[in-house]
């Protein structure tokens, strides 16, 4: 069974950075593309960075320039570097294969909560 745990959120001042993390277990991390994605209340969840099995990557327009995705593939870790954060990049943020399918469980996700 998959199983993914998301940890790194809490409350940061605009301009502020985090890095996020999700450990999997279950599955075959290394020949996954991996993502990690958010929601906000009544919208539907995006796709914020996605990386492929050899290290290269896609960001959304919104966040080019200021996230980092990386991998651990030893560790079945995937990471979020998230710096010079906005009040809009608050969210609950998740992590998964990339792209998710229909049929995909989902960890509890991170709180990022980003405010003065």
């Amino acid at each position: 069974q998959v199983q993914l745990v998301e940890s790194g959120g809490g409350l940061v001042q605009p301009g502020g950075s985090l890095r996020l993390s999700c450990a999997a277990s279950g599955l075959l991390f290394r020949i996954f593309p991996m993502g990690w994605y958010r929601q906000v209340p009544g919208k539907q969840r995006e796709l914020v960075a996605g990386i492929q099995r050899d290290g290269s990557t896609n960001y959304a327009d919104s966040v080019k320039g200021r996230f980092t995705i990386s991998r651990d593939n030893a560790k079945n870790t995937v990471y979020l570097q998230m710096n010079t954060l906005k009040p809009e990049d608050t969210a609950v943020y998740y992590c998964n294969r990339w792209p998710a399918s229909t049929g995909d469980s989902w960890g509890q996700g991170t709180q990022v909560t980003v405010s003065s």
